[in-house]
């Protein structure tokens, strides 16, 4: 354990606003970090009730004996490593910290939380193996969703869990769209990215609300964002992630597409289940 400790001109301050009422010199290091004089260390005897304070030859007030040459170090890298636990997330990193203090430990650790925040489709992008099966196939899409031809976005389901699942559209020239967006220059639309996304999302959806057939209607849209074109012989992959419990028919997930490992749109979704 080590122990907490302050400068010698911090506690005079502390003094002066009458802020240290149940304080002692031997609650914390007393760093000295300016002359002294005789005067200050009898007044300083006094308010602790010592019989004799001076200053060591290390720089510190002799209220007591350092548990390690370094304790003031060690207490500072103690501060770090809990300060920057407030970002929820493992870090294996090696930090240099120049005079650190909890403000600017926090600040830091803000940093870092946005930049996983930010990057943690990256890191969580699906592999696709052509070679193995999938979980489901168009057979049973069909079976759980009422999209049909041309609507049908959803060629097969490769990961499914009871908070996300995986599935994949290929995209071939031959889609009806490409023959107006755009002649010359076949771009899949955004908008049928998203609803590729709602249509995964549905099949997990639709798996957790229990037997008997449903539909899904959308209710929100946000924080959508377009950041690649997906065109004609992309393997588009469709991942959401349930951002929330199903409450009461109301489902709200998290939705990625990707292409290799880019990411194409993501967007926050809510939908309604109904039941036919």
């Amino acid at each position: 354990p080590c122990r907490t400790f302050c400068f010698l001109h911090e506690l005079e301050m502390l003094l002066e606003h009458n802020l240290i009422k149940g304080g002692d010199v031997n609650n914390a290091i007393v760093v000295v970090d300016k002359p002294v004089d005789e005067k200050e260390l009898a007044r300083l005897q006094k308010i602790f009730k010592k019989e004799k304070i001076e200053v060591k030859s290390e720089g510190y007030l002799n209220n007591l004996e350092l548990r390690f040459p370094n304790e003031p170090a060690r207490h500072k890298l103690l501060d770090v490593v809990g300060d920057l636990s407030l970002v929820g997330y493992p870090i294996k990193a090696r930090i240099i910290a120049n005079r650190p203090g909890h403000s600017t430990n926090v600040e830091f650790a803000k940093v870092i939380k946005q930049y996983i925040k930010k990057n943690r489709h990256i890191r969580d992008i699906p592999t696709y193996d052509p070679n193995q099966p999938p979980i489901y196939d168009q057979s049973y899409i069909e079976k759980t969703l009422p999209h049909r031809f041309p609507f049908a976005l959803v060629d097969k389901v490769i990961d499914l869990s009871d908070t996300h699942i995986v599935g994949v559209k290929n995209v071939t020239f031959n889609e009806w769209f490409f023959q107006g967006h755009f002649p010359g220059n076949p771009v899949m639309p955004g908008v049928l990215q998203i609803e590729a996304l709602a249509q995964c999302g549905g099949i997990l959806a639709i798996n957790l609300s229990g037997e008997g057939q449903y539909d899904t209607y959308f209710l929100k849209i946000d924080n959508c964002k377009f950041k690649q074109k997906v065109v004609p012989g992309d393997t588009l992959i469709l991942k959401m992630e349930l951002a929330a419990p199903i409450r009461r028919g109301i489902c709200e997930m998290k939705g990625t597409t990707y292409v290799g490992n880019k990411v194409c749109c993501e967007a926050d979704l809510v939908a309604q289940i109904v039941k036919r």
